[in-house]
């Protein structure tokens, strides 16, 4: 289902806004197959707190080591063309984070936690296939550094029992390059 889901997403977006697509097929939709289909609890797919004491350590160590890796990498001319944009922190507030949220929830919660029982800890390698796709078009050094990112995302959220130590790195991470290169 998660690869229907993202794939309408791409060919088939609800009206002209990414944040409606996205809500609909990597929030709502999900949340009706687990639901409908699978005769779950949503909350059992990351939505949880979980083990927030590990994880925040993860999140405290990732922004700590994330920080001087984002400045070099904003220093890449190719990073430096793509995402030299009028930064707007009303639009990524309302635009970006709820884009985020929606990528992580469909990769680092219905996908990783529904493939978890079957795939054990395989389910982390597993969602970090269609990360590293839903960045093709960016700059490749972004794109290479979405393997281990992916998969260290995928290792917080299945250690963490949650996807929000993902969404907040990634959200701090997507902040913290735009941030560089704009200012």
């Amino acid at each position: 289902m998660s690869t229907l889901f993202l794939v309408l997403a791409i060919y088939r977006p609800i009206g002209s806004s990414l944040v409606v697509s996205y809500a609909v097929y990597y929030i709502i939709l999900p949340a009706f197959t687990i639901l409908f289909i699978l005769r779950e609890n949503p909350l059992d797919f990351g939505l949880r707190l979980g083990d927030y004491k590990l994880w925040s350590f993860y999140v405290a160590i990732t922004v700590l080591i994330s920080i001087p890796a984002l400045y070099i990498g904003s220093l890449f001319s190719s990073v430096g063309q793509y995402y030299t944009k009028p930064f707007d922190y009303y639009s990524f507030f309302t635009q970006m984070v709820p884009l985020l949220f929606a990528w992580e929830y469909m990769l680092r919660g219905f996908l990783l936690f529904g493939l978890r029982e079957r795939f054990k800890e395989a389910s982390i390698l597993i969602q970090m296939v269609p990360f590293v796709l839903l960045h093709i078009g960016k700059p490749e050094i972004e794109i290479l550094m979405c393997i281990p990112m992916g998969l260290w995302f995928g290792y917080i959220a299945y250690r963490g029992k949650s996807f929000w130590p993902a969404f907040i790195t990634h959200t701090f991470i997507n902040f913290t390059l735009k941030y560089f290169v704009n200012f």
